[in-house]
């Protein structure tokens, strides 16, 4: 079986074990009584960063195929066996990672262990032309959908692409290229399953209402025939420089409902003290109701009708800062640019202040607790922090690592990053329809203001 890891206490009051089978899958298990689920989770160390050009796409393809049967498991069966125990099941693909998960009933853990041991091993005996045309268009049809018939669905494929130039290996978005998907073969398809579908390349987490002996005995049983493969070639470099050193901008006229200002500033990577400052520095400035921009544009100004700043974390990259801002009606960008320029150079020079700081380490705490919470949460976790940084032990952490942050850390982190000439700008113009309507919406307002004075029924919330 290999080295097993003696479990380590953390403040979270949650406990790890680490295992590794002799064909290189890494174990983690952690055991949790309080009720009788167990998730099972696998990260395999394959996204779309790991894609070359021409054909991107792959990796999200494949978790498509993933539940198109193997050789015990035929068609949907995955889903329906899962779901007839009682359980919950998915995939999701990221630049990062593929990752596919059960919530099970404790007593239905095996079952998922087997499934998910038959696919890793046996997927390819059942990848035909017919399975990878069907998933083709399962995932062109995916990319209408989501991306291409949506209003504003390319931004982040916009953004992503502006925020890193070609060739970096995160200039692509998981989902592909329609013209990459088509251009797939099945000798394609075989190759990147063969390289990346390898249990050196996986990560396996069992959390939950397990015993531990009993559940890496049925590991060892399922996954330890599953051939080795060592065939991974080293991911392309995806380090830029600390700042894009100077604004990126690009309009797009389009049928979307209200003008939009969005953007993408360069953050630390994940994993550093400073991803987490900025982590802290996008909730104080753009992270919910209580937060500066939101206060700013929409309850004082009433200039825009949402305004929020998030944080994509990635690990093999900068980061992105995602700011994401519709406009009310009639109110021209110019306007709500200078007024986030005003609001961002202030928090650079000022920083966040005590109650701030509070609030938004409190915030981030809670979404923290939240995900080891439940047995599915910490076992992603756990996958995470063993598949990105090396140690499953770190997500146990995680949260006593941001309450550490100090708010010169924030300030620091806000003064070298989030300036004007480190970010790429998307600029949303209505066309059609749309545009129409907020011209008679402006019509309608300069009637209202040429008149009695409207009453004002809405009332400021709690800060």
């Amino acid at each position: 079986m290999g080295h097993t890891a003696s479990p380590e206490a953390h403040s979270s009051g949650l406990t790890a074990t680490e295992h590794r089978l002799a064909n290189g899958l890494r174990v983690v298990l952690s055991e949790d009584h309080l009720t009788p689920v167990a998730a099972v989770c696998l990260w395999y160390d394959v996204g779309s960063r790991h894609e070359v050009k021409g054909r991107t796409g792959l990796a999200h393809l494949f978790e498509h195929l993933m539940f198109q049967g193997s050789a015990s498991v035929q068609g949907n069966g995955h889903f329906e066996l899962v779901q007839a125990a009682g359980g919950s099941l998915n995939g999701t693909t990221s630049f990062e990672r593929t990752n596919y998960f059960e919530t099970m009933p404790a007593h239905q853990v095996e079952l998922a262990l087997w499934l998910e041991a038959d696919r890793m091993g046996s997927l390819l005996t059942a990848l035909d032309q017919e399975s990878l045309d069907n998933q083709r268009d399962v995932v062109k049809n995916e990319r209408r959908q989501r991306y291409d018939n949506v209003p504003y669905g390319t931004a982040f494929e916009r953004l992503t692409a502006l925020a890193y130039p070609e060739p970096h290996p995160y200039h692509h978005t998981p989902i592909g290229s329609m013209a990459d998907l088509d251009a797939a073969s099945l000798e394609d398809a075989r190759a990147f399953f063969s390289t990346y579908y390898a249990p050196g390349n996986a990560v396996l987490s069992v959390v939950g209402d397990i015993d531990p002996a009993r559940t890496l005995a049925w590991i060892e049983r399922y996954f330890g025939s599953i051939p080795a493969h060592d065939g991974k070639p080293q991911p392309r470099d995806g380090s830029l420089p600390v700042t894009m050193g100077g604004q990126l901008r690009e309009v797009v006229e389009e049928d979307v409902p209200s003008r939009a200002l969005m953007a993408a500033y360069r953050l630390p990577e994940d994993g550093t003290r400073e991803g987490d400052a900025a982590d802290l520095a996008l909730t104080v400035l753009g992270g919910g109701e209580s937060s500066r921009l939101h206060n700013r544009l929409v309850r004082r100004d009433r200039t825009a009708v949402t305004a929020g700043f998030g944080l994509l974390r990635l690990a093999g990259a900068p980061s992105l800062g995602w700011l994401d801002i519709k406009a009310s009606s009639g109110v021209e960008l110019p306007v709500i640019e200078a007024a986030v320029d005003e609001e961002l150079a202030r928090f650079a020079e000022e920083g966040p202040t005590a109650e701030e700081m509070e609030r938004a380490q409190a915030q981030l705490e809670r979404e923290w607790l939240d995900r080891l919470a439940t047995v599915g949460g910490r076992a992603d976790e756990l996958c995470r922090f063993a598949v990105l940084f090396g140690d499953p032990q770190l997500a146990l952490t995680a949260v006593d690592r941001v309450l550490s942050i100090t708010a010169e850390e924030v300030k620091a982190v806000a003064q070298a990053r989030l300036r004007p000439d480190n970010r790429a700008v998307l600029v949303y113009e209505p066309t059609g329809a749309s545009a129409e309507a907020e011209e008679q919406d402006i019509e309608q307002q300069a009637v209202v203001e040429a008149g009695e004075p409207a009453a004002d029924d809405e009332k400021e919330g709690d800060l």
